[in-house]
């Protein structure tokens, strides 16, 4: 079977520090990976060069059997890959049907004509909405982004990289700054998605990600220490000392 994900010895330095040093992991199509790790582990980092928003400095990405080492972002978007942002990136001034449209424009034959209005487009936004109902959002998709609650927020960052039909969604920390009943949506949200995505999850609200997780990598210093199921990771002497304070 040909994996969804498959980093080899992916390295990357800022400044003569390394922050992944020799990374590799492989994530099976339909996949839930968990990544975690302290804060400075590089995890994020790790999801920029996946993503192709930074270059690596070595190593190789392959998506779905695909060299994307060199490609750029968009040319990976095509491929399947999308992802989320620890910082909301949503046009505040823009409603949320405009913000999910503008995400679907990217793998869209729309994008190739820019002098078109968006406007008349009836099945994208027909599109768009079907993508807000997922997210019980739709009653919200004339709403400005910027005036919509931080939860929803939250929410409507999954729904723009969810309307692009991803093959490998990452999760850069969906659940952060979230209540306790805000986190119990998004993460019924994430447990939904059709296993036709892959899904790899940066997150520390261990409760919920342990229980999303099937296979689970520990990154410390830019290092992969400990790879494994659930239970091989939480027990494992390195986790406790870099993670979990055991």
């Amino acid at each position: 079977m040909t994996a969804a994900l498959e980093v080899r010895k992916l390295r990357k330095s800022f400044g003569g520090v390394p922050v992944t040093h020799d990374v590799s992991l492989t994530v099976q199509p339909g996949e839930r990976r968990l990544i975690i790790g302290p804060n400075g582990a590089g995890k994020t980092t790790l999801f920029n060069q996946i993503a192709g928003e930074i270059r690596s400095d070595g190593g190789s990405i392959h998506v779905f059997g695909e060299d994307v080492t060199h490609l750029p972002v968009r040319r990976r978007a095509h491929l399947g890959v999308s992802r989320t942002y620890q910082v909301i990136t949503l046009f505040a001034r823009d409603t949320l049907l405009q913000n999910v449209v503008l995400g679907m424009l990217g793998v869209h034959a729309l994008r190739l004509r820019p002098l078109r209005r968006l406007a008349g487009e009836d099945e994208l936004h027909a599109r768009a909405f079907q993508v807000l109902e997922t997210v019980g959002l739709a009653h919200r998709a004339h709403v400005p982004a910027g005036e919509m609650a931080y939860g929803e927020q939250r929410r409507a960052e999954i729904a723009v990289a969810m309307a692009q039909k991803p093959r490998l969604l990452l999760l850069d920390e969906p659940l952060a700054g979230l209540s306790r009943d805000e986190r119990a949506l998004v993460r019924d949200l994430i447990a939904r998605i059709p296993r036709e995505t892959t899904i790899v999850m940066i997150e520390h609200d261990m409760d919920v990600a342990l229980a999303f997780a099937e296979q689970i990598s520990v990154l410390h210093y830019g290092e992969l220490i400990v790879e494994g199921d659930r239970e091989t990771v939480v027990a494992h002497p390195r986790t406790r000392e870099v993670y979990l304070g055991g």
